[in-house]
């Protein structure tokens, strides 16, 4: 029975919280906003660059393959002249 008395007052007594008395400016949550943004654009930033790299390479094979399809071309002309 003391054991639940007891028990009791500990859930109460923890249980209790007092009002905060604190005051946050408003620099405090402009900085949270900026702060979330600046990850936001990072993330995003990484996104774009780890999907446009693939893109970027096939684009720079094309270009290679079409150089060397023009050289061939140009050699195979200038040799039947």
């Amino acid at each position: 029975m003391k054991l639940r008395i007891s028990l009791m007052i500990l859930v109460a007594v923890a249980g209790y919280a007092a009002p905060a008395a604190a005051y946050v400016g408003p620099g405090a949550g402009l900085s949270v906003v900026s702060a979330l943004i600046g990850v936001l654009l990072a993330v995003g930033a990484a996104i774009v660059f780890v999907i446009g790299w693939p893109i970027r390479r096939m684009l720079r094979r094309r270009k290679l393959a079409a150089t060397r399809r023009l050289a061939q071309q140009e050699t195979r002309s200038s040799s039947m002249r």
